[in-house]
């Protein structure tokens, strides 16, 4: 333990720099590629018709470097101190345990983090917390990718809280850990990024089982709805999935029935 005392400004530099390696790829990636680049290709599917400020952006910017920080102490030491002191069981070689151990870790992370999300999401929208916990999360009405870290400081802690917990009772490895948290930078920075990236059919998500970025959108614009991360299931089984998000999707895909386009439905 002493060992991991002495090297503890090592190995939080370390993580911060991952952390904010994971941030900048995946938030300025996304809004580099999607909001830039493929603008004019994806304008078909552009879910507002106006875009985030600057101001706005480069706020969000500065705050989730904040995050980035609060998470590499209140989670990535968190972790390293537990497998110093021999509470976490991290492993090496993600094949020691097995491929399929390994995948199924993976998606024991990615269902469990949703859970964490929608509950503790939840509970931070409660009148008593709101401002203090998640305001500024809020102010990013008109979210863009930068949105995805831009954190009041304890919303940043809770957020930060799910991987060490999880991982004292699921052994992992750091890959596994990688995959998880690259894949949770990805969908919340697309999540944000306000065009409709998931295919459809006949003005459906084609995948209903996913939130989609109309879903998440829908959220900013009005927060009593919406709270799920990765999947809708939570939001459908407890009755909070926004009463017009099948119209608002079908919007943003710009499909429009048979009936009103002028054709008739086969017999």
């Amino acid at each position: 333990m002493s060992d991991f005392l002495s090297s503890l400004p090592l190995i939080w530099a370390g993580i911060a720099a991952t952390d904010l390696a994971r941030y900048l790829v995946g938030a300025l990636g996304v809004f580099l590629l999607i909001n830039l680049a493929l603008a004019g290709l994806l304008a078909g599917r552009k879910i507002r018709p106006d875009s985030p400020p600057a101001q706005q952006m480069l706020t969000e910017f500065f705050v989730s470097l904040r995050t980035v920080f609060i998470f590499a102490t209140a989670g990535g030491l968190l972790i390293a101190a537990g497998v110093a002191a021999g509470w976490i069981d991290l492993y090496m070689d993600p094949t020691e345990r097995g491929w399929l151990y390994f995948w199924a870790s993976v998606v024991v992370l990615i269902v469990a983090h949703d859970a964490w999300f929608y509950w503790t999401h939840r509970l931070i929208h409660h009148p008593r917390l709101f401002r203090r916990v998640h305001r500024r999360h809020h102010r990013s009405n008109n979210p863009s990718p930068f949105t995805s870290y831009s954190f009041d400081v304890a919303e940043a802690v809770v957020n930060a809280a799910y991987l060490p917990l999880i991982v004292l009772i699921l052994p992992v490895s750091p890959l596994a850990m990688l995959i998880f948290t690259s894949h949770m930078m990805l969908r919340n920075a697309v999540g944000h990024c306000g065009y409709e990236l998931f295919p459809a059919w006949r003005g459906k998500p084609l995948f209903g089982w996913l939130t989609t970025v109309t879903h998440h959108d829908l959220h900013h614009a009005q927060a009593g709805w919406n709270f799920g991360l990765y999947f809708t299931f939570w939001d459908r089984v407890m009755g909070t999935e926004h009463p017009d998000y099948a119209e608002r999707f079908a919007k943003a895909v710009r499909y429009v029935p048979a009936k009103e386009a002028g054709y008739q439905q086969p017999s």
